[in-house]
């Protein structure tokens, strides 16, 4: 409920969010897979680094989504104007926000448990784990309208996470920072993230044009084209009439 309020559009395509959904699930059982069993134990230290690390990657879409959306509009030009676009626009920072502060809120709140003694530590945990099953089914949910820009235009949602997956896989690229995985396993889960996402997001946005002539180049404002219904059958007429009419040459 928190992170898909009433002023998000549902999904056209509900095929695309069930892969959505199975990425998600799939990832995160890869990821607990590999340093569990792979690397021979669970670090979970360093999956509090990598959840920390991507949480603050993800302010990146603060300057990411504005500067998409600008190079939309400009493409959008002839069709509405960004006016039309402002309460939505801001409703999804608002909703980005609240998932960025509660990963921080999560991660530091495992952290705490450190400093404190045994019993804080318990209690701390244990609102840690509430958190994160919160913030686990959050990043579900937000996976079908990635911070609500689906209410701006239904292309936006796969357009962004597109954008912001290579983003965030670039630099671990450039630096090698295999987040504590092998050489092997580190570039494929840094670029099965990027590669998995982009192939989504070219099926949503084909089905959207397809199926629903929602296409991203047209501005939210224009409605999709309305394909006419074909025309009514109209019954053939013998032009002589019935078998036995006068006027019918093969008559009798």
């Amino acid at each position: 409920m928190v992170f898909h309020p009433a002023w998000i559009p549902e999904a056209v395509d509900p095929s695309v969010e069930r892969l959505k959904r199975i990425r998600v699930i799939a990832g995160a059982v890869a990821a607990l897979g590999v340093y569990t069993f792979v690397q021979g134990g669970f670090a979970f230290d360093e999956m509090l680094d990598n959840a920390a690390t991507a949480s603050a990657a993800s302010a990146v879409l603060f300057f990411v989504t504005p500067l998409t959306v600008g190079v939309m509009l400009y493409v959008w030009r002839r069709g509405g104007t960004v006016r039309q676009l402002k309460v939505p626009l801001v409703n999804a920072f608002k909703l980005l926000l609240l998932f960025i502060g509660s990963v921080l809120t999560t991660v530091l709140i495992f952290r705490l448990g450190d400093v404190f003694g045994i019993l804080a530590k318990l209690v701390l945990s244990l609102a840690g784990l509430w958190l994160a099953v919160f913030v686990i089914a959050g990043a579900v949910r937000l996976t079908g309208n990635f911070f609500g820009t689906a209410a701006v235009h239904r292309g936006l949602p796969p357009l962004l996470a597109t954008v912001t997956t290579w983003l965030m896989a670039v630099p671990d690229l450039v630096t090698g920072d295999l987040h504590g995985l092998s050489l092997t396993l580190g570039i494929v889960f840094i670029l099965g993230a990027p590669l998995t996402v982009t192939a989504i997001a070219l099926l949503e946005l084909r089905r959207l044009s397809r199926r629903h002539g929602i296409r991203l180049a047209a501005h939210p404002a224009v409605p999709p084209p309305i394909t006419p219904p074909p025309p009514p059958y109209a019954p053939q007429v013998n032009p002589y009439g019935g078998p036995y009419n006068a006027r019918n040459p093969y008559g009798t």
